[in-house]
């Protein structure tokens, strides 16, 4: 889908949009693990090459286990680690299908009194309805997307590129 120098461009130019709401008032990115850690990784590089400093921590949220198919019941694996009251927060993860995980995640950081919550993910499958969204870097097909953080019950997740299994989703 994506080689790693696509990613990279992909990421950059995400950055370029996002620095300048980032660069009023506090910040802080919080990752939705396991899946998100590389494209944060990422993106909060480049946001420092542009001169935006934030804030980081994690959340881990599980609704797939190892399934290719969500549960639809979210659970808080681990809850972040600082407390985010009165700073703007940018959650980002690696793949926005159903809304689901970023709505619980923005009701979840709302209720821990951020000032607002922006969501960003990697790759927007073309089933999702932007809503609750505010920035992504790909527009990604109706595949099941494995690599650059994206796995298949475990595998593939470090893989520095972006791939699909070949089967698509029902």
């Amino acid at each position: 889908m994506l080689t790693a120098a696509g990613i990279g461009e992909r990421i950059d130019r995400l950055a370029d949009r996002l620095a300048p709401r980032l660069r009023e008032g506090p910040w802080t990115a919080i990752a939705i693990l396991l899946g998100a850690t590389p494209f944060s990784s990422d993106l909060l590089r480049a946001l420092s090459i542009r001169g935006v400093d934030v804030g980081f921590d994690a959340l881990w949220l599980e609704s797939y286990r190892d399934e290719r198919a969500s549960s639809g019941r979210i659970v808080v694996r681990a809850d972040i680690s600082r407390p985010v009251t009165g700073r703007g927060v940018l959650v980002l993860d690696d793949v926005f299908d159903t809304g689901r995980t970023i709505a619980f995640a923005r009701a979840h950081l709302m209720a821990k009194g951020a000032r607002e919550v922006l969501a960003c993910v990697f790759a927007r499958k073309p089933e999702a309805v932007s809503e609750g969204l505010d920035d992504w870097a790909f527009d990604a097909p109706d595949r099941y997307l494995v690599g650059y953080g994206m796995d298949d019950a475990g595998q593939w997740r470090s893989l520095p590129y972006l791939g699909a299994i070949r089967t698509t989703l029902a």
